[in-house]
């Protein structure tokens, strides 16, 4: 344990000779080793000011601690006796008040450790100790020289001028204000815009004092130095030191494009960026010229969207206003611009269709696109490679060298196009064969043939040709057209359109032949009735040359006919021609009628027979019943009809029966026309009693009336008498009757009782005996003989009626009617 002294003790040998004895107790006196024996060390141990520093007492590999050890101290510059440290034995320590002035001492096991120590602790330490050592005791005595070092103080730097012009005499001086010597120093320069210290370049170990003789622009920046000796080293603070200069002369950049030493160039409607940089301190102002005339002040200038008017001499000026100092530097910009659209592959026959002319063009732009041709190589991974030339590429292939279906591309490249640009032909036949057609100008003045056969690359090349193998006008590809003027002369000639194609090793043709159009009709002979629509159908075939051809239709004299006419309607098509004779008359609509078709080269001409059938007739009319009213002012009239034929109604026509004698009929007059055609009688009044009449019928159609019936003249109404003497006079007939036949029968069954009755009843009334019958005229006779002659008989029989024979109507002979003759006699 430590603890101090009470009171100072005496200094000398003979205190520390006493003091010995008294720490050696325990110990058999006798033991202590020889002072030959005894062991002695001398080192030399450095510590730094403020910091710990032990010193050893003995040998370091000492088997055990020392059983008493006492430290003394001598100054190194100073004289008089030593000073007493501390003293110790086991664990019993004491350290003299007196050493607070080397440091904080403190004695662990015969090691005395100074902690934060002092400057005044250099100098000499003096231990003295004694070990056991196999049950005795040795002596040891170490003598250690301390050093103490004084770390060194933060340094600072001072420069001779906080900034100076380039090529000026520099110098920075690194100052401590302690520390031990030797103190080694070094510098540290930091560039302006940041980064790691580095030593200045070229300048080395400068000292305390840095040169900088002459000052350049690289030394500007921040400086540091560390000064630094045994005990540490330490490093100031940054100073900055400004270096003016500038500007130099100015470099400019281009963005995007900067394809050549001094040269620049940009894409049009692309950004520009100009950038100008000058190194100056203090930093540069710019300003920027455009073919002389200043357009923009800053170090970078942004073009947008540059158009080609844009390009020229731009000029960057650079002044620095600390030192009033001026430079400039001028580049070309050139504006580079595309061609327009894209560019365009083609592909012409040549060398008299043999070989095909592959032909790339994209002209315009600045600089011009660079094309070249790319086509299949020898093998399906390979690609032949052509020859390359600016704004047109030209490559010549051989047909007969060439597959149907291949492929080329032009690959075209130009500075303002990163992707470039491409353009490709396959070349190809077209499947079948070329298709020729003919037409008429209008007026039929000209005659023009068009060959033509779409599709192929190179197109095929069309060339006419007359039947004798003579080339007509020039080659052209896809299509041709030959122009001949119209004539008869042209009719009947073959024109040859002849196709060529490179790719095929043998041509193709087409044929035409220039003829009148060929007619055709629905019927050469057309039969209609009269009042019917006669439709006469005309077509025309025009064959592979279609020239347009005119149609007309004439009609049986020769006429043309035209539209507007009543009689006629024509109905036209592109080839057919319609006409329709409407409301067809007998005979005069009848004959022939002639459709003709004339284009440039002639007229071709069509007959067609029309005839016009007579209607037929309505059937014959037979009177059954013709009788007065018992007034005689009306008739009662009905009829029956005999024969097929068309029927509409009928006529009833009426006309004084009596005339003077050598004067012709009265004409007939109509008494009723609008009988339904189902109607089989008629009740007629309006009649004169005094007047004897003749009646006859006709039936109608549509077009035409039949036949006239007989003449007949009105029966006399029968006589009505009273009741009784009606059924006695019936009642006497029958008998008559009954009695009559029983005679007749019996006559009959007994011939040979009487035969003269029997022939006289039986042969004398024959199967053809007939009472004649009188005439209209007959009648009026006996009429007159019954008013002149009162001794006339006045049951005397008059005829009911009376046929009259009319003259037969002019087609009587092709279709004479039937006429039957009813009597019927009026019983008073």
């Amino acid at each position: 344990m430590e603890r101090g002294w009470a009171a100072s003790p005496p200094r000398g040998a003979a205190w520390i000779l006493c003091l010995l004895p008294a720490l050696a107790r325990g110990f058999v006196p006798g033991q202590l080793l020889a002072s030959g024996e005894a062991a002695y060390e001398e080192r030399t141990v450095t510590g730094v000011r403020g910091r710990a520093v032990e010193l050893s007492c003995g040998r370091a590999a000492a088997a055990a601690p020392p059983a008493v050890v006492f430290w003394s101290f001598a100054a190194a510059a100073g004289s008089g006796p030593p000073l007493a440290v501390a003293v110790g034995s086991g664990w019993e320590v004491a350290v003299a008040p007196e050493a607070g002035t080397l440091g904080r001492v403190t004695l662990r096991n015969g090691t005395l450790e100074l902690r934060e120590l002092r400057v005044a602790a250099r100098g000499r330490f003096l231990c003295q100790a004694l070990f056991p050592e196999l049950g005795r005791l040795r002596v040891g005595y170490a003598a250690v020289l301390l050093r103490v070092l004084v770390p060194v103080s933060k340094p600072f730097v001072r420069p001779t001028a906080a900034a100076a012009a380039e090529g000026a005499a520099v110098a920075l001086t690194c100052s401590v204000r302690e520390g031990t010597e030797p103190l080694s120093f070094s510098w540290q320069h930091q560039d302006p815009r940041g980064g790691p210290s580095v030593p200045p370049k070229g300048l080395g170990d400068a000292g305390a004092e840095l040169q900088l003789t002459p000052a350049n622009r690289s030394h500007a920046g921040w400086y540091s130095c560390t000064v630094g000796n045994e005990a540490n080293s330490r490093s100031s603070e940054p100073v900055y030191l400004d270096i003016v200069y500038g500007p130099d002369p100015p470099a400019i950049s281009v963005e995007p494009f900067s394809p050549a030493q001094g040269a620049f160039s940009a894409g049009e409607r692309e950004d520009v960026v100009l950038s100008c940089l000058a190194p100056s301190n203090p930093p540069s102002r710019y300003v920027w010229l455009h073919n002389g005339s200043q357009v923009h002040t800053g170090q970078t200038f942004v073009i947008a969207a540059i158009a080609r008017a844009q390009a020229g001499t731009y000029t960057c000026l650079a002044e620095n206003s600390h030192l009033q100092t001026r430079t400039q530097a001028t580049i070309v910009l050139t504006v580079y611009y595309p061609p327009a659209g894209t560019p365009s592959c083609s592909a012409l026959a040549t060398a008299d269709l043999r070989d095909v002319a592959l032909r790339c063009r994209w002209p315009g732009g600045f600089p011009p696109a660079r094309l070249r041709w790319v086509g299949p190589g020898p093998s399906r991974e390979e690609e032949g490679v052509m020859g390359m030339s600016f704004s047109m590429a030209t490559s010549i292939q051989p047909g007969a060298a060439t597959r149907n279906g291949s492929s080329f591309s032009c690959l075209a490249s130009h500075p303002a196009l990163p992707q470039g640009a491409a353009c490709g032909t396959t070349l190809w036949v077209p499947a079948g064969s070329p298709s020729c057609t003919a037409a008429a100008t209008k007026g039929d003045e000209f005659v023009m043939l068009r060959c033509q056969w779409e599709g192929g690359t190179p197109p095929v090349t069309l060339r006419w040709q007359d039947g004798g193998g003579q080339a007509l006008g020039d080659p052209s590809p896809s299509a041709t057209v030959l122009v001949l003027g119209a004539g008869d002369s042209l009719r009947g000639q073959d024109f040859v359109c002849a196709a060529a194609h490179p790719l095929r090793a043998t041509g193709t043709e087409c044929r035409l032949r220039l003829d009148v159009p060929r007619l055709e009709a629905e019927r050469s002979e057309v039969a209609v009735l009269e009042g019917s629509e006669a439709r006469l159908a005309c077509r025309r075939h025009d064959g592979g040359a279609s020239l347009g051809a005119t149609m007309v239709w004439y009609d049986p004299k020769e006429q043309e006919v035209t539209l507007g006419l009543a009689k006629y309607q024509l109905e036209q098509g592109e080839e057919w021609l319609n006409l329709t004779v409407r409301d067809a008359e007998w005979p005069g609509d009848g004959g022939t009628y002639h459709c003709a078709a004339t284009n440039a080269v002639g007229t071709a001409s069509l007959p067609v027979h029309l005839r016009v059938e007579r209607y037929p007739p309505p059937p014959n009319v037979t009177i059954s019943r013709l009788r007065y009213s018992r007034a005689r002012t009306e008739v009662r009239l009905e009829w029956r009809t005999q024969g097929a034929g068309n029927l509409t109604g009928f006529v009833v026509q009426r006309r004084q029966a009596r005339r003077p004698p050598r004067r012709a009929p009265g004409p007939w007059e109509t008494a009723a026309g609008d009988i339904e055609p189902h109607t089989r009688d008629r009740r007629l009044g309006g009649l004169d009693p005094a007047v004897v009449y003749a009646f006859r019928i006709l039936a109608v159609n549509h077009r035409r009336a039949g036949h006239p019936s007989e003449v007949q003249t009105p029966a006399e109404p029968p006589f009505e008498a009273y009741p009784a003497v009606t059924a006695a006079a019936v009642v006497g007939m029958l008998l008559a009757t009954v009695a009559s036949l029983l005679a007749v029968r019996w006559v009959a069954q007994h011939r040979d009782t009487l035969p003269r009755l029997h022939d006289l009843l039986f042969r004398t009334a024959g199967a053809g005996a007939q009472e004649p019958i009188g005439t209209p005229e007959d009648a009026e006779t006996a009429a007159g003989a019954d008013d002149g002659a009162a001794s006339a008989p006045a049951a005397a029989v008059v005829p009911g009626a009376a046929a009259e024979q009319l003259p037969a109507p002019p087609d009587a002979a092709e279709d004479e009617p039937v006429n039957v003759t009813v009597t019927e006699t009026a019983t008073p």
